[in-house]
């Protein structure tokens, strides 16, 4: 946050929002408290996978109905994330969920850890080849790009890490599509890497949780 005040106008502030899923549920709850203060301009954001999530639903919602429809869209978002079942499936297999649940729920019941946790332990998100699906893709879909990439209202960056070389990716404005956020938050032992023009992505974090130098 910049704190700058402009003479009879609101406080100008920066926004870094980091990564990691509590953290991201944590900084909704703040930002819902931020939307509050009629004193406060947004002016830029910085996020990385939650962070990056958060940031998007932000703009989108200041964009399309100012602070109230931005609280609104923070809300939906994370109602759908908590409802999002990592089943890593295809359309064709979800006649099948309802005896995924029930196996799901019983090992939960005995289980020291989450049926996901074991999973990513056990098993490569490769190893589901054709058959996999992000689970955050019908989410990261919901949000309307077109306020997401607005000129107006705060400047967005989103980060991740580019697989090859490691280096931090910023994109911003026209670039940040569904494959991006989707790739700012691609954990590499939850979801197989996101390609975006010939290169491959994982989570943010690795390289910036967030990137701040954009702010400045």
């Amino acid at each position: 946050m910049d704190g700058a005040v402009s003479e009879g106008g609101p406080r100008r502030v920066n926004l870094a929002l980091q990564g990691g899923g509590a953290h991201g549920a944590f900084t909704w709850g703040v930002l819902d408290r931020l939307l509050e203060e009629d004193d406060l301009e947004i002016a830029a954001i910085s996020g990385t996978s939650a962070g990056a999530l958060n940031g998007a639903a932000l703009k989108a919602g200041l964009i399309a109905g100012g602070r109230g429809a931005a609280k609104k869209r923070l809300d939906r978002l994370w109602h759908q994330v908590g409802a999002v079942g990592d089943f890593r499936m295809i359309p064709w297999l979800q006649p099948f969920l309802p005896a995924v649940k029930f196996w799901q729920d019983a090992a939960e019941a005995v289980l020291p850890v989450s049926p996901q946790s074991l999973s990513a332990a056990l098993y490569s998100p490769y190893a589901w080849g054709s058959g996999w699906q992000n689970p955050l893709e019908p989410v990261v879909r919901d949000l309307d790009f077109a306020h997401v990439c607005a000129e107006a209202g705060p400047r967005l960056f989103v980060s991740a890490t580019n697989v090859r070389t490691g280096k931090i990716k910023v994109f911003e404005g026209n670039a940040i599509t569904p494959e991006a956020l989707m790739a700012s938050a691609c954990v590499p032992t939850v979801f197989q890497a996101v390609e975006i023009g010939g290169e491959a992505y994982w989570d943010g974090g690795y390289a910036g949780n967030p990137a701040l130098f954009p702010l400045y």
